[in-house]
């Protein structure tokens, strides 16, 4: 899409107007702090603050720790507050609602509901129970004037081997809310090889996967997710960069090296060409592979090279929780510390919309009667 003024850098109250669409965000990694604070109480279950803002740095610096294993353990305090019917009800409907409140129009909420029967709820229950948070949330925030879409994404745990029962979960709700799966949890030795039936199954029932690779581990967890998972999206996926050598003794993240904002000064591998040839979506999350120590900086985040190759890029936020950030911050970082314009994030919202796990008319019109009018009427304001 070409605007009137290509360059444009739109500030953060007209970034928040613009039209999203987030395919990578954990049900779990974005509750309200105050939500905790509620929820812990009524399960009783100890938390490392007592009020919301507390809480809220707690989250943001223990995820803040420069490795996954340590960012992974902040969802043991989430997790916990998210074992009954109404927790998750509302855990969803809050969700929905503060997407909705950015601007969001079209949202995957991944979760894993085999992490929710402490309380004793079955799986068909887990997954009703959210749905239902889901509509209410949806409801609530048409209400308010907020219209947006949102689908479950059902998460199997690589290391609890319970694959078989959340695919199923998936097959049976794929028309009552749930759009995917997706697997999820330590990416080093849980490969996808590690139950290669679960893909053909979901793909004799045409269900939509997005695997979760290249974040932690390197390109053979990418490999095995698009070559034996089939994977529609890779989960992050931002370690493909490793299959780039940048010529001419260039930065492999310094914007525009190419001159042509193609590539001709990057050599792709085998795997990396397969990746861009079949445009497969990265759902990349910047400022959470920051918190991991899987990017440096925005401005040297692979995301920005990799959309400049023409890679089916995705801006995502991950755990808005743990990350204390949403769509619009993700962006405005983006804006700020990467030269981002209004194109590139028009770029990457219609990358997201063509890649939601929905049906091609579906998204067709996501695109055009949505997408593309909201962005217009932005740049209206930039002219």
């Amino acid at each position: 899409m070409t605007t009137q003024d290509p360059g444009a850098r739109p500030g953060e109250a007209l970034i928040r107007a613009l039209p999203k669409v987030v395919l990578h965000d954990h049900l779990d990694g974005g509750l309200r702090p105050q939500t905790v604070l509620e929820l812990a109480d009524a399960a009783g279950h100890p938390l490392p603050a007592t009020d919301a803002e507390s809480l809220a740095s707690w989250f943001r610096d223990a995820a803040d720790s420069g490795t996954l294993v340590r960012y992974l353990e902040t969802f043991e305090h989430t997790v916990a507050v998210m074992q009954t019917a109404d927790h998750l009800a509302r855990v969803a409907r809050e969700a929905v609602l503060d997407l909705a409140a950015d601007g969001v129009v079209y949202a995957e909420q991944r979760w894993a509901p085999e992490q929710h029967l402490a309380g004793g709820l079955s799986l068909v229950e887990a997954v009703e129970a959210v749905q239902a948070g889901i509509d209410d949330g949806i409801a609530a925030a048409a209400a308010d004037g907020h219209l947006i879409r949102v689908g479950q994404l059902v998460t199997a745990m690589r290391h609890q081997d319970r694959w078989q029962e959340i695919a199923e979960l998936a097959v049976d709700y794929q028309d009552d809310g749930v759009v995917g799966f997706d697997i999820a949890g330590p990416e080093a030795g849980f490969p996808p090889s590690r139950h290669l039936g679960i893909w053909r199954f979901l793909a004799e029932h045409d269900v939509p996967v997005t695997i979760h690779a290249g974040e932690a581990d390197g390109l053979d967890s990418i490999g095995q997710a698009v070559h034996l998972g089939h994977a529609d999206r890779l989960g992050h996926g931002a370690r493909i960069i490793d299959d780039i050598a940048f010529l001419a003794g260039g930065d492999p993240n310094e914007r525009g090296l190419s001159g042509d904002g193609h590539g001709g000064a990057a050599d792709l591998g085998r795997l990396a060409h397969w990746v861009r040839d079949h445009q497969i979506p990265l759902e990349l999350c910047p400022v959470s592979n920051l918190q991991t120590g899987a990017a440096e900086s925005i401005a040297k985040h692979p995301i920005t090279r990799l959309k400049e190759l023409d890679f089916a890029v995705t801006l995502n936020t991950d755990n808005r929780l743990m990350s204390r950030t949403s769509m619009t911050h993700e962006m405005k970082l983006l804006v700020d510390e990467a030269a981002w314009t209004i194109d590139d994030l028009v770029d990457v919202t219609v990358t997201a919309a063509w890649g939601a796990f929905m049906h091609h008319d579906e998204r067709r019109d996501l695109v055009e009667q949505v997408i593309l009018p909201g962005f217009q009427k932005v740049e209206g304001a930039l002219v």
